[in-house]
């Protein structure tokens, strides 16, 4: 049960992007900018890194969420997805993307745990400049959201099945989707 009334009975983050849609917005604008715009990392990639963040995290509502979104635009699907959570240095992952989700563990534990070695060997592996600040990016983010959604209390998803259905909304209508009604237990002041 949340910690606080949300005025609604959806799952996780959807619950509190409608108890204060105001703070959904950037929030929303957020993912939408690293999950899903311009950038040479697929968007399987970016939903893979912040799989693994919240993952790490023990953020099950996230972890299901962005899972589901990650394996439905992944080649290899679900089973990638779950050997990069379970052992990500043995995921059959290209050097690129390894290094990249090293840097994004160490921004789960601290951001002064990203050291210049892991710098340098993800940039031997072919990242980018812009690569490695999206996945620092969005280890941080992640942790926000992740801490946003287990901070408050939020219920998972009553079927399991509703995180495939949320991804495939992800992937035709963005994160950004419909704007989010503000909850009626409470005034605004």
């Amino acid at each position: 049960m949340p910690h606080i009334s949300l005025g609604n009975d959806e799952p996780g983050i959807r619950s509190l992007f409608m108890y204060r849609p105001d703070t959904a917005q950037p929030m929303r604008m957020l993912a939408e900018a690293l999950l899903r715009g311009p950038s040479t990392l697929s968007p399987g990639e970016r939903e893979l890194i912040a799989t693994y963040v919240s993952s790490l995290n023990g953020c099950g509502y996230c972890t299901a969420s962005h899972a589901a979104t990650a394996s439905a635009q992944l080649p290899e699907g679900r089973m990638l997805v779950d050997q990069v959570c379970a052992a990500p240095q043995t995921a059959p992952v290209t050097p690129k993307l390894a290094a990249l989700l090293q840097i994004a563990g160490a921004v789960q534990q601290s951001g002064k745990n990203v050291d210049e070695k892991d710098v340098t060997a993800a940039r031997d592996a072919g990242a980018t400049d812009r690569e490695i600040h999206d996945a620092v990016l969005i280890a941080a983010a992640f942790c926000m959201y992740n801490r946003y959604v287990d901070g408050l209390g939020t219920l998972p998803a009553a079927d399991p099945a509703e995180y495939a259905t949320a991804a495939q909304s992800v992937i035709s209508n963005g994160y950004l989707g419909k704007p989010a009604q503000p909850a009626e237990s409470e005034p605004v002041r």
